[in-house]
């Protein structure tokens, strides 16, 4: 656990506490039931932007508090834990491509009503089933924005999205002529849409003009580090949700926490939660510091965290048997979340394949 100073800690524990009691799993159960078109309760996300989570990652001048990534991360861990639905993930990551690359007009316009939760943003990046920003076919022609955009998270109910063309970053107002969504339905059961530009008219005052060529990366960069505190989020409460199981499930007359073979798989991955924590923390730390120098330590949060949650979730399916298969049990709301976020921004190979480049591979 990284030293988090006093501010950080009572962040930590009002996100816990308001989770743990307002927004458990059976939250997620009951939004998922009740089939938001959002994919998510506003009602719930009302919540977070009067507790000032919508605005943690956003400068004090622009109505936000200016906690940092280390901020928002603690908040996220604490939604993972419970899978929390909400565009808090997706409209930060996409409110730091604007305090990067925008203009002061285009942030005094945009980042006050993405702090207050006014504004729903989303980035919309890939255009294919697996992430690879080189592949970025949509394109501006004589102030035309055309392209189609797959799997754009939170997409349903985005009223923002910072779209990716060959020539940069540019803002599209959700409702503008030329923008369609179509809904996918993905195991999640979260808001994923794909998104066409047909003829979207664009200017000067769209495109996210400040940042330097390597803007894209940069936002990249910080939206795989926040995937990989919800990420964390999920591990550690899929964990500790199977560690009590054991301790109370009594098998051939045992309970099952007695046998040393369990012992020893979840000693194993109490180990990789302790590296999975180390490794995100200290890519929250980096980008806090430095996002244009981080892109190493990005790397090696994104994999780790993505095999680490991998196996948490798919053991705590194993170890609860039968009942961890049902819809019934909460164990599946973690497995299909840990794997859509495992494929969001990068793989594991993917993520490896970065950090042999960096390292001159």
């Amino acid at each position: 656990m990284a030293g988090l100073s006093d501010e950080q800690v009572m962040l930590r524990d009002m996100a816990r506490e308001w989770s743990d009691k307002e927004n458990p799993v059976g939250a997620f159960r009951q939004m998922r039931n009740a089939g938001h078109d959002e994919g998510y309760d506003p009602a719930v996300y009302s919540q977070m932007a009067e507790m000032g989570w919508t605005g943690i990652i956003i400068p004090e001048e622009h109505g936000g508090s200016g906690f940092g990534f280390t901020g928002l991360g603690l908040v996220l861990e604490e939604l993972g834990r419970n899978v929390a639905a909400a565009p808090l993930a997706a409209s930060s990551a996409a409110a730091v491509a604007i305090m990067l690359g925008g203009s002061d007009e285009q942030k005094a316009k945009y980042l006050p009503k993405i702090a207050s939760g006014e504004l729903v943003a989303a980035l919309a990046i890939d255009e294919g089933a697996h992430h690879d920003p080189e592949k970025i076919e949509t394109a501006v022609e004589g102030g035309k924005l055309n392209g189609k955009k797959a799997f754009v998270a939170e997409g349903d109910s985005a009223g923002l999205f910072v779209v990716a063309a060959k020539d940069g970053l540019y803002l599209v107002d959700g409702d503008a002529d030329g923008v369609s969504r179509s809904t996918r339905k993905i195991v999640d059961s979260r808001s994923h849409a794909e998104i066409t530009l047909k003829d979207v008219a664009v200017g000067n005052d769209s495109r996210l003009a400040e940042g330097g060529d390597d803007l894209l990366a940069k936002v990249l960069d910080c939206a795989r580090v926040i995937a990989c505190a919800e990420m964390l989020g999920l591990a550690v409460q899929a964990f500790q949700t199977t560690n009590d199981y054991l301790k109370t499930r009594v098998q051939f007359g045992q309970v099952l926490s007695s046998f040393q073979a369990l012992q020893h798989r979840m000693a194993e991955m109490f180990g990789d939660i302790e590296m999975m924590r180390s490794a995100v923390e200290a890519a929250l730390t980096a980008l806090d510091s430095d996002i244009g120098s981080s892109g190493q330590a990005v790397a090696i949060a994104k994999a780790t965290a993505n095999d680490v949650v991998n196996r948490i979730t798919r053991e705590m399916i194993q170890m609860h048997g039968g009942i961890g298969m049902t819809d019934e049990h909460d164990a599946g709301f973690y497995f299909k979340r840990a794997r859509v976020l495992e494929t969001q921004w990068g793989n594991s190979g993917f993520h490896r394949e970065r950090f042999a480049q960096f390292n001159g591979y």
